[in-house]
């Protein structure tokens, strides 16, 4: 950074004056004309997701389709890597070590950021301090399914169920710690349910597990239970998001079943590593939000269960850091750690 030049005397001539204060703003532009000329010229080679998931899963498509708009939109081939392990830390740590230069992005999900951070004793990144915000994808909404034969229709009677239970009622989830599973403990905790954890590897064989009637309940997200819904083998008794779904909207809100504040969705997004040049960051998330309002994009991501939701990266980095906190006392009373 250019040194404050001397004060000059009042008796130096005021030519001397403009001479130097000439000087150093030629200076000034000299020194941040590198800088903004390599912003502008951003990107100037291909850019690279890493999604820290396996190719081919619902993770993987949306990044795909992500990146299929930003080719298009900054001119610049888009390469999606997948890199798996830890529960999404591994390419989520190489990602918070890249060069922060807006060509090394992450596909970051709810579970990586703000659930990982307590379920596992250490994380090989900090998920606030080591990432830029670009913007949040989409929300993945869930639901609470029963068997038919559970005989309910409503969530206060489910609840009532429940504890009606001297053992509680079995939900199957994706996995320990995931969205799914912190929705019940949550209900749980607001509403003194009796609901017991069984978690499967994936949501698909717990869902298979209720509608076999080997246990009562499931979570799930709205895509991948929505066919099971429609032909009466599974029963929707409340979707997770803040409204109903246009896909099922005879189901009502957790909040409107009687859960005040209580809304929780999935949700996945695009972060940069921490110190990625401000412009830059804004460069990506104004590509992302126009792609976001593409009814194109917004269809093909509605297919994959996520409803798009444009927004800045501050709305994102505010979000990350309620969720991380939101999360903190269930996992805790749950007791709950990574497998």
């Amino acid at each position: 950074m250019t040194d404050r030049p001397p004060a000059v005397p009042a008796r130096r001539s005021a030519r001397r004056t403009v001479l130097r204060a000439g000087a150093l703003a030629t200076a000034t532009v000299a020194l941040r004309a590198p800088n903004a000329a390599a912003q502008a010229a951003y990107p100037n080679r291909p850019i690279r997701i890493i999604v820290p998931f396996a190719t081919g899963g619902a993770a993987d498509l949306v990044a795909r389709a992500i990146a299929d708009q930003f080719a298009r939109r900054l001119g610049q081939s888009v390469v999606v890597e997948n890199r798996t392990g830890a529960s999404g830390n591994i390419g989520t740590a190489a990602v918070a070590s890249a060069e922060p230069d807006g060509h090394t992005l992450v596909l970051g999900f709810d579970g990586t950021f703000v659930i990982n951070p307590h379920i596992f004793d250490k994380l090989p990144f900090d998920p606030v301090a080591d990432f830029a915000p670009v913007g949040k994808i989409g929300d993945v909404p869930l639901l609470v399914l029963a068997h038919p034969q559970v005989g309910v229709r409503t969530l206060a009677e489910l609840v009532a169920l429940s504890k009606s239970r001297p053992g509680g009622l079995a939900y199957g989830t994706a996995g320990t710690g995931s969205t799914q599973h912190l929705m019940f403990e949550l209900l749980n905790l607001r509403t003194g349910s009796k609901f017991v954890h069984v978690p499967y590897k994936g949501a698909a064989p717990a869902m298979t597990d209720v509608m076999g009637g080997h246990i009562p309940l499931a979570g799930a997200a709205l895509a991948g239970s929505l066919d099971f819904v429609r032909t009466g083998k599974l029963v929707a008794i409340a979707i997770s998001s803040a409204r109903r779904s246009a896909f099922l909207p005879e189901v009502p809100t957790l909040e409107e079943s009687g859960v005040r504040d209580l809304t929780i969705n999935a949700w996945h997004g695009i972060l940069a590593p921490a110190k990625t040049p401000r412009a830059v960051v804004e460069r990506l998330n104004a590509t992302l939000d126009a792609a976001l309002r593409d009814p194109d994009v917004v269809e093909r991501l509605a297919k994959l269960g996520s409803i798009a939701a444009p927004g800045s990266p501050e709305e994102f980095g505010r979000q990350i850091v309620a969720d991380i906190a939101r999360y903190r006392e269930p996992v805790r009373v749950a007791g709950i750690k990574a497998d």
